[in-house]
C-alpha cells in the first residue's frame, strides 16, 4: 500500500509539534487541570493532542493506493470448421466422431490450467454451436475477426484449429491472423489432400433481372485437375431438360485447367426462369455433383413505354427522345399527333409536344380517357383555348407573341431532388421560347421552376407539375429545350444535368402508386439455409397500420404442392416465418377481407441451392500448416490429436498472467480512521466527566 497528498507529508513533522503545544497550552489554562493527578494530566493532553494531529492529517487529503493482483488462466479456444465440405473426403463417416472426441479429450486434458471457449465458423463464427457438418459455406476468416474482436487484451494461450482447410467466403484467413497477439495456432487437418481426378462448374456469372425481348450473357467458368491434354468434353446450357445452346472444350493442361465459356441468350418468357449448365461426366472423376449448376434469372415485362407526340418534327422531340433511349428499361415510341395509330393500352406516359399544332380534341379525350400521365412543352403558338381544354391548371392571353424566358430553380420543391449544381446549369441555360402575356393560375401547382426574364424572376411557372384527376401531368411552359442540351455540351462536353432533368420529368410522372391497403414485403431470392420470412401490413382508410383483418397465404412449390398458412401478428403489423424451404420456384397468394371488400397480393421468389461445399474434393491443409507456422503453433492431421494435445501440455510460453488492480481510497472513506477519532472524543470526554469537569 503507498499513499499520495496534494501537500507534502513533511508537513506532519510541525504540526505534530503544534498539536502537542495546543493541547498542552489549552489545558494549563484550565483551573480545574491543575488538581488533577499526572496520569490524568497525560491522558487528556495526549488524546487531545492525537485529536488535533488526525484532524490535521484528515486536511492533506491522503489518498491511499491499494494494489491487488488476479491472475487469469490462459484461455483455450477450440474452433470447428462446420461446414459440409467435412463431408466429401473418404473418411467422412468418422469425421464427426473424431472430432467430438478430440474436444472431449481437450477438456479432460486442459480444463483445469485452461479456460475453454467452444467456437464453430461456416458462414458466420458462432459460439457453443452444435457440431453438425451441413453448413452450407465456408467463412475461415470470419471466426478469427471475431476472436480478435472479443478476446481484445485477453491471454489466449492457444487456438485448436479443426478444419480441411477451404473456404469459398471471405478472404484468406492468413490475413487476420495477426490480430491474435501471436497466439498460437494448433491445426488438426480434416480430409485427403490427394488431388484426384475431377472437373466443375466452379462459377456462373450472369444478370440477376433481364428484360422481356433482350438478350443476357451467362459466363461459364470450369475447372478440371488431371484430365489427360486433348480431352474433348460438352458444355451444355438448359432450360426445362431442353438444351439452347452447347459448346466444347478441350482440356491443354495434364495437372489444372481452366476454362471460361460465353454464352447469349433470349429473355423470351416472363417470370423466374430456371437454367441449368452442365459438362459431360468423365470416367472415373471423384465427384460428379460438382458437374451441374443450376441459377436462375427474373424475366422482367416491365420496361416503361413513353409515346412522344408532336404536331410536327421539332428538335426538341429528338433531344429528349435520345435522353429516354439510354435507359434500357425504356421503350420509346415517337409519332405526329395527326397520323398515330391510338394505342394506349401499354403506354405509361405520353410526352405532347406543341399541342396547338394538328390539335383535336376527340384526341385530347381518348388519350385522357385512359387515365395516363401527360407531360406537355406549350409553344407560343399554343392558343389560350387550346391551354384550357387541355386542363393544365393556368390560363393565359390569347395573343401568339413569343417571348425569351429562362429558369429560375424553385428552392421550396420537395417531389424529387436534383444533383449539386443544378442551379448552375440552369441560369447558364439559353432561354426558351414560351407565350407571351401574365399566366392566371387556377389550380394548385407543384413548381420546379419560376420564369425568368434577364436578372428578374418572375412568379409565373415556367415546369410545374399539378392532379388532373387522379393522375399527374407535368408543363414546360416553352419549347427550345434542344438548345439546352448543346449549351451543356458545348461548356462540359457532356449531357450530365439535360439528361438528369428528362429524366427527372419522366419519371416522377411515370412513377405508379402503391394504393392498395395490403402490403406484403419479401424477398426475391433467399437460399436453402435461410429463413423464409415474409413482412405484412394493411392500412385503413386514413392509412392507419392496422392488425384487424386475418391475412392467410397460400404457398405453392415446383412441384404444385399447395401450403396454407396466416399470418401472426407483431404489433401494429404481421409476419410469417415458414423456416426455411427446399431449393425451387415458389409461388404465394395472400388475401384478406376488410369492410367486406377482398384484397388479394401474388408473386414468386427463389430458394436456391448453393452448392460452395461440392467443389471442394481434396483438402488444403498447406493453408493450416501456414497458419501454424506463422503463429508458432504446430500441424497435425486429425487422427493425430493425441500428439497434438502432448504438444500443447509441453508448452512452456503458455501461462497464467497476473493482472495489477490498484483501488484509491481517501482517507476520509476508512471506516477505522473515524471509529479512532470517536474513541479518542470519548476517552477524552470521559476522563473530564470523571474528575467533575464538562
Amino acid at each position: 500500500m503507498s499513499f499520495i497528498s496534494e501537500i507534502s507529508v513533511y508537513w506532519l513533522i510541525p504540526w505534530a509539534f503544534i498539536s502537542i503545544l495546543m493541547s498542552y497550552f489549552l489545558y494549563s489554562k484550565s483551573k480545574w487541570f491543575s488538581g488533577l493527578h499526572i496520569i490524568w494530566k497525560s491522558t487528556l493532553r495526549i488524546t487531545r493532542a492525537l485529536l488535533f494531529f488526525l484532524i490535521g492529517v484528515l486536511l492533506l487529503d491522503v489518498i491511499f493506493e491499494m494494489i491487488h493482483y488476479d491472475k487469469e488462466k490462459p484461455i483455450l479456444i477450440t474452433i470447428t470448421d462446420n461446414s459440409s465440405s467435412l463431408n466429401n473426403y473418404s473418411d467422412s463417416l468418422f469425421v464427426k466422431t473424431q472430432i467430438l472426441n478430440t474436444k472431449k479429450e481437450i477438456k479432460k486434458e486442459f480444463a483445469n490450467d485452461y479456460e475453454i471457449v467452444e467456437m464453430t465458423t461456416g458462414e458466420v463464427a458462432k459460439y457453443n454451436s452444435e457440431i453438425n457438418l451441413k453448413e452450407s459455406k465456408s467463412n475461415l476468416e470470419s471466426v478469427f475477426s471475431k476472436i480478435a474482436s472479443d478476446f481484445f487484451n485477453r491471454n489466449i494461450g492457444g487456438l485448436v484449429f479443426i478444419s480441411d482447410g477451404n473456404f469459398n467466403t471471405g478472404s484468406n484467413p492468413i490475413y487476420n491472423t495477426s490480430q491474435l497477439n501471436f497466439a498460437p495456432i494448433f491445426s488438426l487437418g480434416v480430409g485427403d489432400t490427394i488431388v484426384k481426378k475431377d472437373q466443375y462448374i466452379k462459377n456462373v456469372s450472369t444478370n440477376e433481372i433481364a428484360f422481356l425481348g433482350n438478350q443476357f450473357p451467362v459466363e461459364v467458368d470450369i475447372e478440371a485437375v488431371k484430365f489427360e491434354k486433348g480431352s474433348t468434353y460438352k458444355v451444355s446450357l438448359m432450360r426445362d431438360n431442353k438444351v439452347l445452346q452447347s459448346q466444347k472444350i478441350v482440356y491443354d493442361n495434364n495437372e489444372r485447367d481452366f476454362k471460361q465459356l460465353n454464352f447469349l441468350l433470349n429473355a423470351d418468357q416472363v417470370g423466374f426462369q430456371s437454367y441449368s449448365v452442365s459438362v459431360s461426366n468423365a470416367e472415373n472423376e471423384i465427384n460428379y455433383v460438382n458437374n451441374k449448376r443450376t441459377f436462375y434469372v427474373e424475366v422482367l415485362d416491365s420496361r416503361n413505354k413513353i409515346l412522344i407526340l408532336s404536331g410536327a418534327p421539332h428538335p426538341d422531340v429528338s433531344a429528349v427522345k435520345n435522353v429516354l433511349e439510354l435507359n434500357e428499361n425504356i421503350e420509346v415510341v415517337t409519332a405526329l399527333a395527326s397520323s398515330w395509330d391510338k394505342k394506349l393500352d401499354y403506354v405509361d406516359l405520353v410526352i405532347w409536344h406543341d399541342p396547338h399544332s394538328g390539335f383535336d380534341i376527340k384526341t385530347l379525350e381518348y388519350i385522357q380517357s385512359f387515365d395516363k400521365p401527360i407531360l406537355f412543352f406549350i409553344s407560343p403558338n399554343t392558343s389560350s383555348n387550346t391551354i384550357n381544354k387541355i386542363g393544365i391548371g393556368i390560363g393565359s392571353s390569347n395573343r401568339t407573341n413569343a417571348d425569351e424566358v429562362q429558369g429560375a430553380l424553385n428552392m421550396d420543391f420537395k417531389s424529387f431532388e436534383l444533383s449539386d449544381n443544378f442551379d448552375e446549369f440552369i441560369n447558364n441555360a439559353p432561354p426558351l421560347n414560351s407565350k407571351f402575356g401574365k399566366l392566371l393560375i387556377k389550380k394548385p401547382l407543384d413548381i420546379l421552376m419560376y420564369q425568368k426574364i434577364g436578372s428578374v424572376s418572375k412568379k409565373d411557372p415556367l415546369i410545374y407539375f399539378l392532379k388532373h384527376g387522379s393522375v399527374k401531368y407535368g408543363v414546360v411552359y416553352g419549347v427550345g429545350v434542344w438548345k439546352w442540351k448543346m449549351n451543356e455540351y458545348s461548356k462540359t462536353n457532356r449531357h450530365e444535368k439535360f439528361n438528369e432533368l428528362i429524366e427527372k420529368l419522366t419519371g416522377y410522372l411515370v412513377v405508379k402508386k402503391n394504393n392498395s391497403p395490403l402490403r406484403i414485403s419479401i424477398p426475391n431470392r433467399f437460399t436453402k439455409d435461410e429463413e423464409v420470412i415474409i413482412n405484412a401490413s394493411f392500412y385503413n382508410s386514413s392509412f392507419e397500420s392496422i392488425t384487424t383483418p386475418k391475412i392467410k397465404l397460400t404457398l405453392i412449390d415446383s412441384k404444385k404442392s399447395k401450403s396454407n398458412l396466416e399470418f401472426s401478428i407483431y404489433g401494429d403489423a404481421y409476419k410469417l416465418n415458414m423456416g426455411t424451404l427446399s431449393p425451387g420456384k415458389y409461388t404465394w397468394n395472400a388475401e384478406t377481407k376488410f369492410d367486406n371488400k377482398i384484397y388479394k397480393k401474388s408473386g414468386v421468389f427463389l430458394v436456391q441451392d448453393i452448392s460452395l461445399e461440392n467443389r471442394d474434393t481434396y483438402a488444403n491443409h498447406s493453408l493450416l500448416n501456414e497458419l501454424s507456422e506463422k503463429t508458432n503453433g504446430a500441424f497435425f492431421k486429425l487422427s493425430e490429436s493425441g500428439k497434438m494435445i502432448q504438444s500443447l501440455k509441453k508448452r512452456k510460453d503458455i501461462s497464467s498472467v497476473s493482472h495489477k488492480t490498484s483501488l484509491f481510497k481517501h482517507l476520509i472513506d476508512f471506516k477505522l480512521y473515524f471509529l479512532t477519532l470517536i474513541v479518542l472524543v470519548s476517552i477524552e470526554w470521559f476522563v473530564r466527566r470523571f474528575n467533575g469537569s464538562y
